[in-house]
């Protein structure tokens, strides 16, 4: 009965054979009857016991591809570690950047649970509509890999290379700058889309102006696409965020904010916080002649 259970089971098991966890989509009743037809006599909590004991179990899906991989892909990684390292070991700073997801203002639902006294929750909107005079907050974060540090504006217009390059600015002023004294070089490690895509004229044309007004050479690694979670922003900083705010509707710019400023982790992470209110137009198109003013080489990157 055994060997016939897992003829069954076979032709539908995910993953690899050889793997000591396994499982299967067919139910154990429907298992249980196909046993019957091929003459044994079994119930379905009989089947149930079998199936652990052969290291099946139920398992829901989990996201893992991330899409065609790359031949270079390795490299690519190893590529931008080294960068970081060396420019760690020479003091300069490395900062990881990124856009998080844009929050509803307003008294919505927010994932997560908070305490409350039992029979009590806090009573939210039934849809998420945007109230017109809230509006959505754009956070973008810089996070600092040398010393655990993150700073976040918080934008109420569009996620654009100018408010990327501007909440850089804001972080390189307010604190980079006193934590580098002697810093000549700022390397940035960013996702290849969005309001920093390493496709996106304007995010360059705002670097080559950052950069002539602090007299940095700063240097750019984007992560190859559909490898956004390996940006350390995502993990030391963003993810601290949402569990901080977990469970609390985000009923103003204000507690957004707070919220924010608020994170920390037992490794000490200490997260700067502050609105910004200015205008950041959508559409903007950088010309040649703007182009061709900037100074931009590519690295000489070879397997």
């Amino acid at each position: 009965m055994v060997a016939d259970l897992e003829k069954l089971v076979e032709p539908t098991t995910r993953g690899d054979p050889e793997s000591c966890l396994r499982w299967t989509c067919k139910s154990v009743r429907k298992l249980a009857e196909e046993l019957e037809q091929m003459g044994h006599a079994v119930s379905y909590p009989v089947v149930a016991e079998l199936l652990h004991e052969m290291e099946y179990s139920l398992q829901s899906n989990r996201k893992t591809k991330e899409g065609d991989g790359h031949p270079d892909r390795d490299a690519q990684f190893a590529y931008i570690n080294g960068r970081v390292q060396e420019y760690l070991g020479l003091q300069q700073p490395v900062i990881s950047v990124d856009t998080k997801k844009k929050e509803l203002v307003g008294d919505f639902r927010n994932n997560g649970a908070e305490w409350r006294p039992k029979g009590k929750p806090r009573k939210v909107c039934v849809h998420d509509f945007v109230i017109p005079e809230l509006g959505r907050a754009a956070p973008y974060g810089v996070y600092d890999l040398a010393q655990n540090t993150g700073w976040v504006s918080v934008g109420v217009d569009h996620d654009t290379a100018s408010f990327a390059v501007e909440t850089i600015r804001r972080w390189w002023h307010a604190m980079g700058k006193d934590q580098y004294p002697q810093a000549q070089r700022l390397l940035i490690t960013a996702d290849g889309g969005g309001s920093n895509g390493s496709r996106l004229r304007l995010w360059k044309l705002e670097l080559q102006r950052l950069a002539d007004e602090t007299g940095l050479a700063i240097a750019v690694s984007h992560f190859p696409p559909g490898t956004s979670k390996w940006n350390k922003i995502e993990h030391r900083l963003f993810s601290f965020i949402s569990k901080n705010w977990r469970g609390q509707p985000l009923t103003s710019l204000k507690v957004i904010v707070s919220l924010i400023a608020g994170t920390t982790t037992r490794k000490g992470l200490k997260v700067h916080a502050e609105l910004d209110t200015r205008s950041y137009p959508a559409g903007i198109k950088v010309p040649d002649t703007e182009m061709e003013k900037i100074n931009v080489r590519r690295e000489d990157f070879s397997r």
